[in-house]
């Protein structure tokens, strides 16, 4: 089946972003299909980790008062903040993507094709790091197979299996760095390993640009893709808007 490729051109809110990713999630576990989407966010937006306690690691009060929209994704990890960046989903089975390790090293050659033509001479962390590819989902620490120039990390992804399929999906940060996260972080925060492509390059490259290049990529990687219509990941995403607004969900502890 080929790969169905979405470049979103619709900023769109926490909630939305992350019940549509869990619907390309869907598609590939109930129908085989393989998704890569790229997008941004607006308004800008806090995602805890699926597993993360939020309300215990988090300064609530801080994030009100700073009005920020806050969500829950559906994969690990920790905290991002999504600013200035591009952020990547890409969803299809398992047998075709790999186990967890496997997939994270292949979509993460993908991704460091399409940085290349940018001008981003970064290379792959070594996979003999014991970390966790969920340590990748935050840019606080490191994991084997992540994309990194002099030591920090310009892409921070994380990965949720459900049944036969698999989704992964991260932030490639434009201009912003994660000090939003330190300012809402109870206690010690942690340290900030990002490389946003702005002090990569020296220029911010814009969204469009990136997110060419990375279909680009996606095309010579898949072997067979096509531009596809979201209607249908859109009908499916709908029923997971109610959770992703949820406050339960969002600051479950």
């Amino acid at each position: 089946m080929p790969l169905n490729i979405w470049l979103d051109p619709s900023p769109r809110p926490g909630y939305a972003n992350m019940a549509i990713d869990q619907a390309l999630l869907d598609l590939a576990r109930d129908r085989g299909e393989r998704w890569l989407r790229v997008y941004q966010w607006e308004p800008h937006c806090l995602s805890f980790g699926r597993h993360e306690p939020a309300s215990r690691r988090y300064d609530q009060e801080r994030i009100a008062a700073l009005g920020l929209d806050v969500v829950r994704r559906p994969t690990g990890g920790r905290a991002v903040w999504h600013g200035g960046e591009v952020t990547y989903a890409l969803a299809g089975p398992h047998r075709e993507l790999g186990g967890l390790r496997e997939a994270y090293l292949g979509i993460h050659r993908l991704l460091l094709d399409g940085l290349r033509a940018l001008g981003v001479e970064g290379e792959l962390a070594p996979v003999s790091r014991a970390t966790g590819v969920d340590a990748g989902a935050c840019f606080a620490s490191t994991a084997g197979g992540e994309i990194m120039v002099g030591g920090r990390k310009v892409v921070g992804s994380a990965q949720l299996r459900q049944g036969s399929a698999l989704l992964q999906h991260g932030s490639i940060l434009l201009v912003d760095d994660q000090s939003m996260v330190r300012q809402v972080t109870r206690g010690t925060a942690p340290t900030d390993l990002a490389a946003p492509l702005a002090r990569v390059l020296g220029r911010a490259p814009q969204p469009a640009a990136v997110a060419q290049a990375l279909a680009s990529a996606a095309e010579r990687w898949s072997g067979g893709c096509r531009l596809a219509c979201p209607d249908r990941v859109l009908e499916v995403a709908a029923s997971h808007f109610p959770r992703f607004r949820a406050e339960e969900w969002t600051w479950q502890s």
